[in-house]
């Protein structure tokens, strides 16, 4: 499979298909740097993941989720709308600009994406319980977290998988 032997163009020599970044440097400086970088996309993601939950819960349990549904019919407002397809215009402004921006504008956009799934999803906490919400994410937190320990610490490419793991 080539995916799994792919590496970055910005760090290899085009000659040789050496890492011009780690010629020299021990694998045990290179690990613990990549453990570094993964922490930190890890808490990156994390942090956006609490952010969705808290606006999710915080405009559920307000008067703001009369703003994108209407309580009378339970019909989706206008604003709802709004919310559903903003997220997919930050994530094409995100694809489409990302080599033209800051890393700043970037992080930005990417917690302002964080916060509009929130308020998406928070029409989720009218259909749903409470606890099957709590239920279904703690699964999938778990399910995530153990391929990505798995995928991590064998070093396998999970490509071939996929099929079967979009579930």
């Amino acid at each position: 499979d080539e995916m799994a032997i792919w590496q970055d163009p910005r760090t290899t020599d085009r000659v040789g298909g050496v890492n011009a970044a780690t010629v020299g440097v021990p694998s045990v400086t290179r690990d613990a740097g990549l453990r570094s970088y993964m922490l930190s996309v890890y808490n990156y993601m994390a942090s956006g993941v609490l952010l969705t939950g808290i606006i999710a819960l915080g405009v559920a349990n307000s008067s703001l989720i009369n703003l994108i549904v209407n309580p009378a019919t339970g019909q989706a407002t206008p604003l709802f709308w709004v919310a559903l397809f903003a997220p997919l215009a930050i994530v094409l402004m995100l694809s489409f600009g990302i080599n033209r921006i800051s890393a700043g504008t970037a992080q930005a956009l990417f917690w302002v994406y964080a916060a509009l799934v929130g308020v998406q999803f928070s029409s989720l906490f009218l259909v749903y319980t409470g606890a099957s919400i709590a239920q279904t994410f703690f699964a999938v937190a778990a399910a995530f977290l153990g391929l990505s320990l798995y995928g991590y610490t064998t070093k396998r490419d999970l490509c071939g998988m996929g099929t079967f793991l979009i579930m």
